[in-house]
């Protein structure tokens, strides 16, 4: 089981925006609260559970032991979740490597 950071800066105000996510709500809650994020920002959307969270909650996130994957990783284990009920691992092609001016092969062939 584990609480994922995505890569993600939406801007917020002053702040940049991020997702946190895991395989569960109660894993997800118990990050959100030793980081110190109040549950009343916990989202349940279509995009599933989650929390939006600061840069600094990123970082303190991480510190913690939340593995940090790209936000197309994010959006597609959300999907996995739609379709299957649970996040399944991050995809490793869309890594924090991914370019996505490559082509399709390039990336296999890490070219």
């Amino acid at each position: 089981m584990t609480v994922y950071v995505d890569d993600f800066r939406a801007p917020y105000g002053r702040m940049k925006m991020c997702h946190m996510l895991a395989d569960t709500d109660e894993e997800l809650h118990a990050m959100a609260d030793f980081i110190g994020v109040a549950r009343q920002h916990h989202q349940d959307t279509m995009s599933g559970s989650h929390y939006d969270i600061s840069l600094s909650k990123r970082a303190l996130a991480i510190a913690a032991g939340a593995v940090e994957i790209t936000v197309r990783q994010a959006a597609m284990m959300a999907r996995e979740r739609r379709l299957t009920g649970s996040l399944g691992p991050p995809d490793p092609y869309y890594g924090v490597d991914y370019d996505p001016s490559k082509s399709c092969e390039e990336r296999i062939d890490g070219r």
